[in-house]
């Protein structure tokens, strides 16, 4: 299936950057892992319930599923950009519910947040990716 260069561009860049998170996270240390999942339970409290080590492989394999859907060219565009939507929505989810990443208004990111708060491109390309026509 060949895709536009707009197409190939929106899915490789996000793609090569979140499958080698992943494939990183699966190396995460324990601390590491809690670290991280103390953040994400902020936004989803149920994640808190896992054992740090669970928690990172699910991560770890969160993100591999995500940036590999997002490299295989047999992935509709569609389909792709659904999986990019629902992982950057979690981050977003994760940034609004954690009351240190934004600012009083809730709203614009402050210290810790800022690196949190740039999902907000990965949800844009998502949507471009769902809303493209064609391939």
């Amino acid at each position: 299936m060949a895709f536009s260069p707009s197409t190939a561009i929106l899915r490789a860049i996000p793609g090569a950057s979140i499958l080698n998170s992943g494939v990183e996270k699966f190396a995460l240390e324990d601390g590491s892992a809690a670290f991280l999942q103390q953040m994400a339970a902020k936004g989803f409290p149920a994640l808190a319930k896992l054992e740090p080590a669970q928690f990172g492989k699910l991560l770890a394999a969160a993100e591999v599923a995500v940036g590999a859907a997002l490299l295989a060219p047999f992935v509709p565009t569609k389909l792709a950009g659904l999986g990019l939507a629902a992982f950057s929505g979690g981050m977003l989810t994760m940034y609004f519910r954690t009351e240190e990443f934004t600012k009083d208004d809730g709203l614009r990111p402050a210290g810790d947040g800022v690196a949190v708060s740039h999902n907000v491109w990965l949800a844009a390309i998502a949507l471009a990716l769902l809303l493209k026509r064609g391939k």
